[in-house]
């Protein structure tokens, strides 16, 4: 399979792009700075140099040619403010579906945040974001040309992956490491079984690819 994954350079898409070249797939990343793309060859990725804040459907959807499947996995970041919530987690997001649709990419995977919900109230930066990652989801939701699926991870650590999860449509909140995180997604994107789910995800007792065929159909 060839993944294209936007937010290249994040955190999760990096532990992804790893698991995805050790198992034979093609892996590129979209990235915002040139000075990214070497840690993306570094793990037998192919670096994307394009601005998503800025970038045409036409641009993003030439990046997604000939793609198996797209992985929405950017985000503006805990240290920014209001306005990035807005082109980040939402408008990028929104362009990145569009540009799936027009590339003819069915399989649809988006990294969105447990607690998100398009009509959350609230003026704090999280309200925002929570509210932000909530329309895209709505949106994604609503493209029928897609085969989306919608993962909402709980409160993210860098601890050592355990490979134990719990994936289901309500967990209740919990942490989940960014290790687990990319392998669920690593399973996600060739279970299409999985589209039109919304999943929330915390660490648990089943390994990543039983959790995935345990929700696929459901």
């Amino acid at each position: 399979m060839r993944i294209v994954i936007a937010g290249g350079h994040g955190q999760i898409a990096l532990r992804l792009e790893r698991l995805l070249v050790a198992r034979g797939d093609e892996a590129a990343g979209i990235i915002r700075k040139p000075e990214q793309a070497d840690d993306l060859r570094q793990l037998g990725a192919e670096p994307v140099v394009l601005n998503l804040e800025s970038a045409s459907v036409d641009e993003v959807a030439e990046c997604l040619e000939g793609a198996d499947a797209a992985v929405f996995a950017a985000g503006a970041g805990p240290g920014s403010g209001a306005e990035r919530k807005e082109t980040v987690d939402k408008a990028a997001a929104i362009l990145f579906a569009d540009a799936a649709v027009r590339a003819g990419v069915r399989r649809f995977v988006i990294v969105s945040s447990m607690g998100a919900d398009a009509t959350h109230e609230g003026d704090e930066i999280f309200d925002v974001y929570l509210r932000a990652k909530g329309e895209a989801d709505a949106y994604v939701r609503g493209l029928d040309a897609l085969d989306w699926t919608i993962l909402r991870p709980g409160a993210l650590t860098d601890d050592a992956g355990t490979g134990l999860v719990r994936l289901e449509a309500r967990t209740g909140r919990g942490p989940i490491p960014r290790d687990d995180v990319a392998a669920v997604l690593a399973d996600l994107v060739d279970t299409p079984a999985t589209a039109g789910l919304t999943l929330e995800l915390i660490s648990g007792t089943a390994p990543t690819s039983v959790a995935v065929k345990s929700v696929a159909g459901n």
